[in-house]
């Protein structure tokens, strides 16, 4: 048996994509599987044996002439409701072709079955969330594992996989042990936060809870100066299994919304994130911290010192929650 599975979207994505991948290889072990992703996010799955291959999707390559290279394959999933991953599984000609799309896409539900003959519907909508707070969608790995149930894919698996080896330990050696770690995700910079308020907040966490480590990606390097000249620990621009393995190591990782909730999840760290104002009822449901110790907070709507001020008890009030619990444990 041949199997195909496709998501070239984001990295924290695939990374919530890897029970349902695990869940394939359990359930069709002899099966020769077939991973492919975009170049951005293929770091994910380089380490991981569930899979037989990985294979990029180019940039400059059209889904359905990519995909029609697998015509030779029994099962393709798409992972991502995305149309390129659905055109992928389509164009394979696949006996079995799955995917997922969403309750009020009313378009990309009609478009979906030209690609696939197995399709789950997710109840996660925005607008519904808001209007109706008891509304419960379910946690994008379970959507993921009740899609991959479609195929015959019964052997379930729950952990999230992220094969962090002892080089990279080494890489980040020198760090403090046992640290918090704040994430400078971008997001700490817009809506709802600013540079000043975020630097008072890794003030105030470093004093109660130190030591305090900066993970820096990329997008934040122009703020980081600011933190540097505080006295802060910034560990830039890390290749992703040793950002990995520095959360492996802390004892609590603060951040924003962002791909770093999935990578702690997956290292098993007691995570608090901080969610944008906006969809904070679908967002923390579908994308929260996965199966650890978490506390999530609502990012204010307005960047009033008052506002501001609350934001930050809250996410000291919620730090002091998860490691008095890990320090419990």
């Amino acid at each position: 048996m041949k199997i195909l599975l496709s998501r070239t979207d984001r990295i924290g994505d695939l990374i919530l994509s890897t029970p349902a991948i695990a869940t394939v290889r359990a359930s069709f072990p002899d099966a020769h599987i077939t991973m492919v992703t975009s170049p951005y996010n293929r770091v994910v799955m380089e380490r991981n044996s569930d899979v037989d291959e990985v294979v990029d999707l180019p940039r400059e390559v059209k889904a359905r002439p990519f995909g029609s290279a697998f015509r030779n394959y029994d099962i393709a999933i798409a992972l991502a409701p995305r149309s390129i991953d659905q055109q992928i599984v389509g164009a394979t000609g696949a006996a079995i072709r799955a995917g997922y799309t969403y309750q009020r896409r009313w378009i990309a539900r009609l478009t979906s079955w030209l690609y696939l003959n197995r399709m789950t519907v997710s109840v996660a909508d925005p607008d519904l969330c808001e209007r109706n707070p008891s509304l419960i969608v379910p946690h994008e790995v379970d959507q993921l594992l009740q899609l991959v149930d479609l195929v015959g894919a019964h052997e379930r698996r729950t952990e999230l996989r992220l094969d962090v080896v002892d080089a990279d330990r080494a890489a980040v050696a020198h760090l403090p042990d046992d640290p918090l770690v704040l994430h400078l995700g971008a997001r700490w910079f817009t809506t709802g936060s600013t540079a000043e308020s975020t630097l008072a907040l890794a003030q105030e966490l470093q004093e109660r809870y130190g030591p305090l480590v900066i993970s820096c990606p990329e997008e934040s390097e122009l703020y980081a100066q600011a933190f540097e000249a505080r006295g802060f620990t910034v560990a830039h621009s890390l290749s992703f299994y040793t950002w990995a393995a520095l959360f492996e190591r802390a004892r609590c990782i603060v951040t924003v919304d962002t791909g770093a909730t999935h990578v702690a999840s997956a290292m098993r760290r007691p995570t608090l994130v901080a969610f944008e104002h906006r969809y904070f009822r679908l967002n923390s449901q579908e994308w929260a911290p996965y199966r650890v110790p978490s506390v999530l907070v609502r990012k204010p709507e307005f960047a009033d010192d008052a506002s501001l001020a609350h934001f930050r008890a809250r996410i000291v009030h919620g730090v002091e929650r998860l490691t008095a619990n890990t320090t419990n444990a």
